[in-house]
């Protein structure tokens, strides 16, 4: 198999960023505030997919999505062996994969970056004043609509590719043959990134409805936060969280 300069460079600039991202948030005091708005974005998503947790043949998809994506969780050994291995991915894993590792690198760098602007916002307003006001007041300061639409649009990339790529009977198999490999080379992380989004994909099935959904639902959320009058908007946020718990 042949490298993927191409890939290989989309994603070393991508990780690289999110390194340059953590290091800043550590340096000015912003991580317990980016702690805190992805928190507050991961119970909302829940709330928001709590229907599809519910189902047998749409949770698997859910949880990794918010899992793998948009979970409260420390990225940085995975984030440490994509880069690691970026120029020989199709060496050590199928060739397939190269696309979808790119996808993961820019999302996870798109959000990486909203949520530390928000963040920044977030420590500027009071803290006395409703959670889901001052987070919407720090998504209108961020006003950041293209990389919204754009992180959306990768996401929905991302998926269809899982969803092309289970298709692949052998691409599956490779992966399982990498499992002792991946073990071996250091590589548990990212192993359990693509076996999760295949395993949560060929138990979907056809993906467009659960793609769709995904789509229209978020769609809604971008159009609210940055539109709609901040008292309907609050009130629609906060009983969104409240319907999680």
């Amino acid at each position: 198999m042949s490298e993927h300069p191409l890939a290989a460079d989309l994603i070393r600039a991508h990780l690289a960023r999110v390194e340059q991202l953590r290091v800043r948030a550590q340096a000015e005091g912003l991580k317990s505030a980016v702690d805190d708005i992805k928190r507050l974005q991961a119970l909302r998503f829940r709330a928001t997919y709590a229907d599809f947790l519910g189902q047998a043949r749409y949770a698997p998809a859910t949880r990794f999505f918010l899992d793998e994506l948009y979970g409260v969780h420390d990225f940085m050994q995975r984030d440490a062996q994509f880069s690691r291995i970026a120029g020989a991915l199709e060496r050590l894993f199928p060739e397939a994969v190269a696309q979808l590792a790119v996808d993961l690198a820019e999302t996870h760098a798109l959000t990486e970056v909203l949520d530390q602007q928000l963040a920044t916002h977030w420590l500027t307003l009071n803290s006395a004043m409703p959670t889901a006001t001052r987070y919407i007041l720090s998504w209108r300061l961020t006003d950041s609509r293209a990389a919204r639409d754009r992180q959306l649009s990768v996401v929905q990339h991302m998926g269809l590719e899982l969803q092309r790529l289970t298709r692949l009977k052998s691409l599956r198999l490779g992966l399982r043959m990498m499992r002792n490999p991946a073990h071996l080379a250091g590589l548990d992380a990212l192993q359990h990134f693509l076996e999760s989004g295949f395993d949560a994909f060929s138990a979907l099935g056809d993906a467009r409805a659960f793609l769709d959904t995904i789509q229209e639902r978020e769609s809604r959320w971008i159009a609210a936060l940055f539109d709609q009058p901040l008292e309907a908007c609050s009130a629609a946020l906060s009983r969104e969280l409240v319907r999680h718990g």
